[in-house]
């Protein structure tokens, strides 16, 4: 395999192994890259369907933010690690507290307008990976196809409002925790969506917002019932599932970086599928589920179900919609594609060589 070597740098050429992020990216570029991809994972996590690893990946700080789990999995504290990881979850945590009304209020209003910039976005990412797993072989091309397919599939399940059973035990928390992470850490999966289908998304919501309520009246009583219940095991479950995935992925791209490589490149392709912009809202109807729940009459008669969790159907766009459609993914596009001139994250080395940093 070829590889470029900086010559300036006492960590090029052979400390580099495949699967590896590039290790002599400027502290700068990377602040950079994960605040960004930290930023769009966060609003990400606001929409349904929208996957904050491929946000990640879109960035272009991927790479090092899985091999920052493994490392501090294993608590090996290095310094560009921590700061990739405190710069994602700073700017998560930022773009949620900060974008959750606005975006949300765009999405139930102007879906079919925040989807065409998610999709411009999204896949602006494709020549940040593509660069890294080129040339094409039925190891990169088999793997990304099966991935493309089974995003196809959730997607067509998504249209279809399918859900799981809502019963929950302390069992099924764990496990609502453990693959709702694995999704976040995954390309292209919606940690949300599995959620639902699991049929776990409505009681982890109710017991949040019992949290926050009792927190707000002051009666920590009150909150330690849906912590102790919900909360404590579902967190639990994603701590497990960030640290076993993201190990999981930093051993598959150092020993099958090919069709690993293929996996995340179909991920990020398929999940375009998912958001395909002509979409509308519709008010439910009884027998219509919504959030793994059978709608009422006397739901709809008491107005339970608000606007952001009706159900959607595609239409027919107009001419100008699609004129504005494609403006925006343009938009995106040039946006993730600046983002990526900012530096190259690349995988590249002899396996079995240690990177250092």
């Amino acid at each position: 395999m070829n590889r470029q070597v900086n010559s300036k740098s006492p960590n090029a050429g052979p400390s580099q192994r495949a699967g590896e992020p590039d290790t002599n990216e400027a502290n700068g570029v990377l602040v950079s890259r994960s605040l960004y991809g930290g930023f769009l994972m966060g609003l990400a996590n606001l929409v349904p369907g929208i996957s904050g690893g491929t946000m990640l990946l879109v960035a272009g700080v991927y790479p090092r933010f899985i091999k920052a789990i493994a490392e501090l999995s294993r608590f090996r504290f290095r310094f560009r690690s921590i700061l990739v990881l405190g710069c994602v979850t700073l700017a998560g945590a930022l773009s949620i507290l900060l974008c959750a009304g606005f975006l949300k209020e765009m999405v139930v209003h102007q879906r079919w307008l925040m989807y065409s910039l998610f999709i411009g976005l999204t896949l602006g990412g494709i020549p940040v990976v593509w660069r890294i797993a080129k040339p094409a072989t039925w190891s990169l091309t088999l793997p990304g196809l099966i991935a493309f397919l089974a995003m196809v599939l959730l997607a067509i399940l998504q249209s279809n409002n399918v859900s799981g059973s809502s019963s929950s035990g302390i069992v099924m928390l764990f496990l609502a925790g453990l693959t709702g992470a694995s999704a976040m850490i995954l390309p292209g999966l919606s940690g949300g969506y599995i959620l639902l289908l699991l049929g776990q998304y409505v009681p982890i919501l109710s017991a949040i917002d019992q949290f926050k309520d009792a927190i707000k009246a002051g009666d920590m009583m009150a909150a330690v019932d849906p912590a102790v219940s919900v909360l404590l095991p579902v967190g639990i479950g994603l701590l497990a599932g960030i640290v076993v995935v993201g190990n999981l992925l930093q051993w598959l791209l150092k020993r099958y970086q090919k069709p690993t490589l293929g996996l995340l490149l179909g991920l990020l392709i398929g999940s375009v599928v998912g958001i395909y912009p002509f979409q509308t809202a519709y008010e439910p109807k009884p027998g219509d589920v919504v959030k793994g729940q059978v709608v009422t009459q006397q739901d709809l008669a008491e107005g339970r179900i608000d606007q952001e969790d009706w159900p959607v159907t595609y239409f027919q766009p107009r001419p100008d919609q699609v004129g504005w459609s494609l403006l925006l993914i343009g938009l995106g596009l040039v946006t993730t594609i600046g983002v990526a001139k900012l530096g190259t994250s690349r995988w590249s080395g002899r396996p079995g060589e240690s990177p250092e940093d």
